[in-house]
């Protein structure tokens, strides 16, 4: 297995790991009784890391892409 194909399933492994980190914030979110202002806080803090991780593992997936190619 070429070294770029392990290194994409490693980075698409890592991305899919933080967007699962956002689905579990998201429902221990719901089962508080928090603030609004609150809740917007915690959402934009949340959104930045499931956009990061969105990236990571479509980085990911092309750079395993390009390791089976090659």
């Amino acid at each position: 297995m070429h070294p770029f194909a392990l290194l994409g399933l490693f980075l698409t492994v890592t991305g899919l790991a933080g967007l699962g980190y956002c689905v579990l914030q998201g429902i221990r979110m719901r089962g508080k009784n928090l603030p609004p202002e609150e809740i917007h806080a915690r959402l934009h803090r949340l959104i930045a890391v499931n956009l990061g991780s969105i990236a990571l593992s479509a980085l990911g997936l092309g750079v395993l892409v390009l390791g089976i190619l090659l």
